[in-house]
């Protein structure tokens, strides 16, 4: 059978060629490239026993285990479809995806089974459940699931699949900032290209021409990498990918919260090269366990530190400097829907930019204006960062949503990400964040992702978010939600005094929120909702 970019052929040829080497590491668990495509090709087996096919859906509702992604190589084995099911999920979400996603199957951690049994009369397809032990002590039997090693065990290892093809899905749900999430639609090339690297991330000759050079971009040496968000997030189990399909070693974050020390623990023991994070809300942690635990671990392993998905603030980064000075630290662009969108190299950023990357044929601001046909921004103008070339092929059962974000300019398609950028006169693309939350005070336009870095230069400010709120004379201000670190105090005006060393005065927030937590998602990214309804509430301002 011809070979395809579709990730379980990618992965298979790999497995092949370093069989013995460490592919995954997650607590005590190991195992190694042979390892995991055993066991992979079992558990497709008995998947394909219990009638899953080429597109049937198979929800992943899990912690982070090595059993998440022998799950996902299992559905691309057999041409099926994984859906990625956030375990922080309440019943109301979890009703909006269980109906949403079209499910026949679910591998889930056997805690989980009261949150299923609760839900799945909204997926009258889903009949198979199979479950991750853990110390819940859970009876399986009351949603009919089956313990994972049981389904796996009399399976047999070899490789007996039908041919794949370029074109079979992964279906991400988006872990976004506003209303339910989506199902984005990504056809194997796509991601594998866009999100991935083509395979190109640590070889000179970059992305791959054909399938099979993906065995002549493995090393004599595996970097050993460490994915810090939960897999259920695609910015975890894409990094999670590239390391894999470059016979790297993967080691995952056991725990089922972000503890700096824990992770720094597991950093050490494993010596870690690599490792990604989700902007501030993981940095912030790990700077913090390094400030109050200092030459407590041996870090010198590491060389690299990588950020994607949320702000990675230039304060942040530089911290990250003082303790890796010889390390190279990235902050990449993207999200769900557009994969990687280039990285910021910190020599150039625009007033009130998150960064800047360079424009490419694929790469670039659309306008998008009510009333008016899209059309590429010229140097100057402000518009949407967007992508074209290998990009999703919509949202699964939303058809609006998918018109709305993927358009027609001058006969090709482009993504629209929803973060608003401008065109430079150099050509390069400078990015200001999330339109959406964009902040209209007196005319002015003000990008809460701007505001936030300035406020957490504050020593006393852990975390941030900043939403708008109404105000009489001006229409909207400024309304800023922090957490403050321990034995920390602070005033409106001590914040406003720091936000002013940084941005313009019509920047500063106007009011102030002090709460324990400010509310993200567990991947880091920011809950903007959550954090508006708290300001609204009023419950913790601070005069």
């Amino acid at each position: 059978m011809s070979k395809h970019f579709n990730l379980a052929d990618l992965f298979e040829m790999v497995a092949d060629t370093v069989p013995a080497r460490d592919a995954l590491v997650c607590g005590e668990d190991r195992a190694t490239f042979s390892q995991l495509e055993r066991r992979a090709n079992q558990l497709a087996h008995y998947l394909a026993a219990q009638g899953v096919g080429v597109g049937d859906h198979v929800g992943l509702y899990l912690y982070n285990c090595n059993e998440y992604l022998e799950a996902m190589l299992a559905c691309f084995k057999l041409r099926a479809v994984p859906i990625n099911v956030n375990y922080r999920y309440v019943q109301e979400e979890l009703l909006y995806i269980f109906d949403n996603a079209d499910m026949v199957a679910c591998v889930h951690h056997a805690e989980f089974v009261p949150a299923i049994a609760e839900v799945r009369d909204a997926a009258p397809k889903l009949v198979t459940f199979i479950a991750v032990a853990d110390e819940s002590g859970m009876d399986l039997s009351a949603i009919g699931s089956i313990d994972y090693e049981e389904a796996i065990t009399g399976q047999v290892t070899k490789r007996d699949f039908v041919e794949r093809s370029d074109d079979d899905l992964f279906i991400l749900y988006t872990g976004g900032t506003t209303g339910m999430p989506k199902g984005v639609m990504w056809p194997h090339k796509n991601v594998f290209f866009a999100a991935m690297g083509g395979g190109g991330f640590f070889h000179p000759d970059g992305p791959t021409k054909v399938p099979e050079d993906i065995s002549q971009r493995i090393g004599d040496f595996p970097i050993i990498g460490m994915a810090l968000a939960p897999l259920m997030h695609g910015a975890c189990w894409w990094y999670a990918c590239i390391q894999l399909l470059a016979g790297n070693t993967v080691v995952l974050n056991p725990n089922h919260s972000m503890d700096g020390e824990q992770v720094w623990d597991i950093i050490e023991k494993e010596k870690v090269n690599s490792f990604s994070i989700v902007g501030d809300a993981m940095a912030i942690p790990l700077l913090d366990a390094l400030e109050t635990n200092p030459e407590r671990w041996d870090l010198s392993s590491v060389f690299q530190i990588g950020s994607g998905g949320a702000v990675f603030s230039d304060s942040k980064q530089a911290a990250f400097k003082k303790y890796f000075p010889n390390c190279f630290i990235t902050n990449a662009f993207g999200s769900s829907e557009s994969g990687n969108m280039g990285m910021d190299s910190g020599e150039k950023k625009a007033d009130g930019g998150l960064g800047n990357v360079a424009r490419s044929e694929f790469m670039d601001v659309i306008l998008d204006r009510e009333g008016e046909a899209h059309r590429h921004c010229g140097p100057g103008e402000l518009g949407i960062f967007a992508r074209s070339g290998y990009i999703p092929v919509g949202y699964y059962n939303d058809p609006e949503k998918t018109a709305r974000t993927f358009v027609d300019v001058e006969g090709k398609t482009w993504l629209l990400t929803g973060d608003e950028a401008q065109l430079e006169d150099d050509g390069s693309i400078s990015i200001f964040g999330r339109g959406s939350n964009c902040i209209n005070s007196g005319g002015e336009k003000i990008f809460p992702e701007e505001v936030e870095q300035a406020l957490k230069n504050h020593p006393d400010i852990f975390d941030a978010l900043v939403v708008a709120t109404d105000d009489e004379r001006w229409g909207s201000k400024v309304t800023a939600v922090v957490a403050v670190r321990e034995n920390g105090t602070l005033t409106l005006k001590q914040v406003a005094d720091e936000a002013r060393k940084h941005i313009a005065g019509y920047k500063v927030p106007r009011e102030l929120h002090i709460v324990a937590e400010v509310p993200r998602a567990p991947s880091g990214k920011p809950a903007y909702p959550k954090a508006l309804e708290i300001a609204n509430s009023g419950q913790f301002r601070v005069d």
